[in-house]
């Protein structure tokens, strides 16, 4: 799993409660945070606990890589 948070539909209104924020800040523009099963698991299993918030990620649909000229939240 790749977590672009350039690419999250609710980057912004929703960072503060996404569990990236609480693992790294709310991250630069241009910054992906790659995500291996073992580590999805494990924050699965933090997030059910309470221990941190679930990932809120809402990938953007993919263009083919051509910008659309719409602005993104966040």
């Amino acid at each position: 799993m790749l977590v672009d948070c350039d690419t999250c539909e609710v980057r912004g209104a929703a960072c503060s409660d996404c569990v990236v924020t609480v693992l790294l800040g709310v991250p630069a523009p241009a910054r992906a945070v790659r995500l291996d099963d073992g580590e999805r698991a494990a924050l699965g299993v933090l997030a059910s606990s309470g221990l941190v918030p679930p990932l809120r990620l809402v990938p953007a649909a993919y263009d083919g890589g051509r910008d659309s000229g719409a602005p993104r939240a966040g």
